[in-house]
């Protein structure tokens, strides 16, 4: 599957006081590239929690490289894959300048608003595990 690029400006709110990006603003980055992609393959997130379905991710791996700085431009790759039927994960890398400052690897799974785990959207299990 080809990477997905979203891109990021850091404004002040993003940073703390040392003047650099709060650690856990990168999550946020890294799920509105998920948001998109979602979007992206055509599924619509208020209708699937309308019909008592939602995305929920489980696991979460994280490498803080390099900070990021207010007025810096970033882009967010991902490359994502059905890894099982129930499985969908994520790789991603946060860049400035093409030099990888963020790394993630996500894992995530479709559950009813009950909290029963089901299987994924077939959009994405179309995608197939590879």
């Amino acid at each position: 599957m080809t990477p997905h690029h979203f891109p990021v400006t850091v404004y002040y709110e993003d940073t703390d006081m040392a003047g650099v990006v709060y650690y856990a603003n990168y999550l946020r980055y890294i799920e509105r590239a998920r948001s998109e992609i979602v979007e992206q393959i055509g599924l619509n997130q208020n209708a699937m929690r309308a019909q008592g379905l939602v995305f929920v991710v489980t696991r979460v791996e994280a490498d803080y490289i390099s900070a990021a700085r207010m007025g810096d431009r970033l882009h967010v790759v991902t490359t994502h894959r059905a890894a099982s039927p129930v499985r969908w994960t994520f790789d991603q890398e946060v860049q400035r300048d093409g030099d990888v400052i963020f790394r993630a690897h996500v894992v995530a799974v479709t559950m009813t608003t009950a909290g029963k785990p089901v299987r994924l959207p077939a959009e994405i299990r179309a995608m197939g595990a590879k």
